[in-house]
């Protein structure tokens, strides 16, 4: 959420910023509107009452005097009536004012690249180079099956479309992954590993910028104002919510493992086949709660140990610098780390790395004491996937696959794998 004074004090600027991630500039006008509502009903209201304290003090005045104080009874009484219909009037004003404030992103940060969508993307670095096969290679969802690691249509008949059922080496590949992230995050990165819970409260998506904007891509409980967790960001930015920490307690760094629900109901038919966009996937989740004036530098060292992840997979990456109309809503600048997929011909987004300055802090009103007793002050928040742990198993299964359709097992990963060293039709999860 952005302050007040900022878009009381830069309305210009706030203006063009948000032009650049693509709102509706009636939005922000919609804003200005109610506030000058707000601003000037609550100038009325001191005005009354100041006007109605001197009018009871005239009261006490007359009566002790013995005279008839009626009309300064009846002017007391219009005045506390007028002051409730502003004090009404100010109450409806602010829920509204909230509903917009809730409804803008982030300002972008100015070394973000402007532009409306991924074509104004800026690649900062391309690490490793894809590679050439000697044979035909295949998609994941046909060496998957093909293996009996993967069955799509299991999953679909269990749930329904876009959920999975792995097997055997596959299980156990997802869950080495899963051990391998977190345990390169807690012993080289300095991370503390929290199990969160997987259901969130509406307060809690509200906090994180999830909510009101992206409702109709979660799964509600029926009859609950709970939602199944969309990612570990959600739980993660509400641990210190409604708290003031202390400047001596940052950096905080959290990593969590947990299963993603999203409905992507703004997705039909993209990414119909495979693993790429389920409605139930699991994610190892970077977060750090940081002093504003690290926050930046954080975010260069949290992309670089998602990165890490990659660098010891062995698997071809870019990172990219996404433009403004392509960040998501909380982020002020943001790094996607994109995998290459031999199946898709294509890098495609295994992580995303951001910094959301004080959005998120001021949701959810988190903050911290300085170290030299200064006004308490908004925590700055960060958050990558490090990594999403289907989309890394995509990445492996079909770069690392060989002519007799076989998958080899990358060498960081097989102290997790029991010592496997290739995924065959008869691996098992022993």
């Amino acid at each position: 959420m952005l302050s007040r004074e900022l878009l009381r004090e830069r309305p210009q600027e706030v203006r063009e910023l948000l032009a650049t991630r693509g709102t509706d500039p009636e939005l922000f006008g919609t804003w200005e509107v109610l506030d000058k509502e707000r601003r000037e009903a609550l100038v009325e209201v001191e005005d009354l009452k100041r006007r109605r304290n001197e009018a009871s003090k005239e009261i006490g005045k007359v009566k002790q005097q013995g005279g008839d104080a009626s009309a300064q009874i009846e002017e007391v009484g219009r005045l506390k009536g007028r002051i409730g219909e502003l004090e009404e009037k100010v109450s409806d004003v602010e829920a509204k004012l909230a509903d917009v404030e809730l409804s803008l992103p982030n300002l972008p940060d100015a070394s973000a690249p402007r532009g409306e969508d991924e074509s104004a993307n800026r690649e900062e670095r391309l690490v490793g180079a894809p590679r050439e096969f000697d044979f035909e290679s295949k998609a994941h969802w046909d060496l998957g099956p093909e293996l009996g690691i993967l069955d799509f249509e299991r999953g679909a008949k269990i749930t329904g479309a876009r959920f999975t059922t792995y097997f055997g080496a596959g299980a156990h590949l997802e869950r080495a992954l899963i051990n391998f992230f977190l345990d390169l995050h807690t012993r080289e990165h300095g991370y503390t590993e929290v199990l969160p819970p997987f259901i969130v409260s509406r307060e809690s998506l509200v906090g994180s910028g999830q909510l009101p904007k992206f409702e109709e891509d979660l799964f509600k409980l029926e009859d609950h104002e709970y939602f199944m967790a969309p990612t570990a960001e959600v739980p993660l930015t509400n641990i210190h919510r409604g708290e003031t920490l202390e400047e001596s307690q940052l950096p905080i760094r959290y990593v969590a493992f947990t299963p993603c629900f999203r409905a992507e109901a703004g997705s039909h038919g993209r990414d119909v086949r495979g693993l790429i966009r389920q409605h139930q996937f699991n994610k190892v989740e970077l977060f750090q709660f940081v002093t504003p004036e690290t926050s930046f530098e954080a975010l260069e060292e949290l992309t670089s140990q998602a990165e890490k992840v990659l660098q010891l997979l062995e698997l071809p990456y870019r990172t990219v610098c996404l433009a403004t109309g392509d960040m998501g809503f909380a982020a002020a600048k943001t790094y996607d780390l994109e995998v290459w997929l031999p199946g898709q011909d294509a890098y495609r987004e295994i992580s995303s790395c951001s910094n959301c300055t004080a959005f998120q802090a001021r949701r959810a009103n988190i903050r911290y004491r300085p170290a030299d007793g200064g006004k308490t002050r908004l925590v700055h928040t960060l958050n990558g996937s490090g990594l999403a742990v289907g989309r890394t198993l995509v990445a492996i299964l079909e770069n690392y696959q060989n002519e007799d359709g076989s998958v080899t097992v990358p060498e960081a990963l097989r102290p997790y794998m029991g010592g496997l060293e290739t995924i065959t039709s008869s691996s098992t999860a022993d």
